[in-house]
């Protein structure tokens, strides 16, 4: 018995292999980390393919929300293309639409991401945005299963994408569409909307610009701080500036919805639009050393200053007409001529048909006899008849191109030379004479002083073809006449007309 006791206490005391059970016990911790590991990895990695293939869906849908009719149809589609695979779940491996995620359309974002998202819509006018969830899929926990024979983790995901068109470095400027298409080479008179009454076809009003991105280091800089105030006076000085100045603000308005801003600001408007012809006048009096206020190469107006003044600064005489309105034809020059329907009296007519008297203006500016015996020297150009030939905006590209390294643009006999006279600053280039407006269908988005989100339906790039003066009414408005040039919406050769039209489409959440 005590030989037992004795061995027993040796046995009790003795520490040999003692670390094995600290090893085994350590491997069994360490194991059980590798295999959780494991199963979260294939947890990880299924949610990182299913979000994935969450966002690429969300973005070819919204792509194709641009408003227009089939918009959402369009988006379904374009998810539709959209592929991907997941290894791990036990869904099949390929991710396709149908079955594998759902799509549903909004109008609005809550401003915080915390906050579920409401304005769900079925119109294409209104789905600026998409939201994709992911069917859910169950990922089995490979180790797991040992321990608990079934044990799996359920994944999914979803991505919410948006899309807007955004018009930058534009007038800040609004009309009302016409129920017929616009087209190129057309002429527009856009005239100021009357105060209190219902805007029709070619009405125009200004957009406000409260939510501008002013060029800290532009022109315009200087009236931003005194906005605020001056905008109770009409915000005639920073008007002015971002009307009329070459460069100086960085504005871009929304397609979706612009916010127009009441009042006529005929002077300032008349004054600032009137610089791209080197003309001088109100608020911009003093502005023809500034090189923000430079005008166009080309400035063939039919007008001289008064007494032959170089400058013109509030009073002008149609040029080679004497004061008792004697037209002496050597030195006489003319406008771009207006399309026909504008010049019957009394007319009613705000958009042409392109049917302008090129005739007429060949023969006045460069001489008597066939059109194209005189303009043949300007390339590119075909001079045509009343109803056809090349654009307003052809013709004034093509003097500029002809007389690049001229003084003049119009034979040395006329009172005009088509060149700026006035400006003490070299002129912009040829796009100085380009408005980019916002065009919006007033039928159904009534619009009356300010108001706010309106949709725009196109941008539209407008050549003026005259300068822009008031015609005495009252209330007081005045007009502006321009050719169409281009569409500011992603459609046509945009390269050289001014403008920068960006379609955004991003990730929100």
């Amino acid at each position: 018995m005590s030989g037992f006791i004795k061995r027993f206490q040796a046995f009790r005391s003795d520490e040999a292999g003692t670390i094995l059970v600290f090893w085994a016990l350590c491997l069994t911790v360490v194991f059980g980390l590798v295999a959780l590991s494991f199963d979260l990895g294939r947890y990880a990695i299924t949610r990182t393919e299913y979000q994935s293939f969450a966002d690429h869906v969300a973005l070819a849908a919204a792509g194709e929300l641009d408003g227009n009719a089939g918009a959402i149809s369009r988006a379904t589609a374009a998810a539709a293309l959209i592929s991907d695979r997941q290894h791990f779940g036990v869904a099949d491996g390929v991710l396709t639409g149908g079955e594998d995620y759902t799509l549903t359309f909004y109008t609005t974002l809550p401003d915080s991401d915390l906050t579920a998202m409401t304005a769900v819509t079925t119109a294409d006018s209104e789905a600026a945005y998409v939201r994709v969830d992911v069917t859910p899929t169950s990922v089995l926990g490979t180790f797991a299963n040992i321990l608990q024979p079934g044990a799996s983790g359920s994944v999914t995901a979803s991505a919410t994408a948006g899309f807007d068109t955004w018009a930058c470095d534009v007038t800040p400027l609004m009309f009302c569409m016409p129920e017929t298409p616009l087209v190129v080479g057309n002429q527009i008179l856009l005239r100021s909307g009357g105060q209190g009454s219902a805007w029709g076809p070619g009405d125009f009003g200004f957009l406000d610009p409260s939510d501008m991105k002013i060029d800290e280091n532009g022109p315009c800089a200087e009236y931003v701080k005194d906005w605020e105030a001056d905008k109770v006076n009409g915000g005639g000085k920073l008007y002015a500036c971002i009307l009329g100045a070459v460069g100086g603000h960085n504005a871009c308005f929304k397609k979706r919805g612009v916010d127009t801003q009441p009042g006529q600001r005929v002077g300032l408007g008349n004054a600032a639009f009137n610089v791209r012809f080197d003309m001088y006048d109100s608020v911009l009096n003093n502005a023809n050393d500034d090189p923000a206020y430079a005008p166009a190469p080309n400035v063939i107006k039919g007008l001289v200053g008064n007494g032959n003044a170089a400058c013109i600064q509030g009073k002008e005489q149609p040029a080679g007409v004497d004061n008792q309105g004697v037209v002496n034809p050597t030195k006489q020059s003319i406008a771009l001529p207006r399309d026909s329907c504008f010049n019957t009296a009394g007319s009613t007519c705000r958009f042409g048909s392109g049917d302008w008297n090129r005739t007429l203006y060949n023969d006045t500016n460069y001489g008597t006899g066939p059109g194209t015996a005189k303009i043949g020297h300007l390339t590119g150009i075909a001079a045509g008849t009343t109803t056809s030939g090349s654009t307003r905006y052809e013709y004034y590209l093509a003097e500029i191109a002809h007389w690049a390294a001229a003084n003049s643009i119009l034979p040395s006999t006329k009172e005009e030379n088509g060149r700026p006279t006035c400006s003490k600053a070299p002129p912009a280039g040829p796009e100085r004479r380009l408005i980019i407006a916002a065009g919006v269908d007033c039928k159904t988005n009534p619009v009356s002083g300010k108001t706010s989100n309106v949709p725009v339906e196109k941008f539209v790039k407008i050549f003026i073809t005259e300068p822009v003066g008031s015609d005495g009414s009252s209330p007081p408005s005045f007009d502006i006449f321009g050719e169409i040039v281009d569409f500011a919406d992603g459609s046509g050769d945009q390269s050289g007309k001014g403008g920068l039209i960006r379609n955004m489409v991003q990730l929100y959440r």
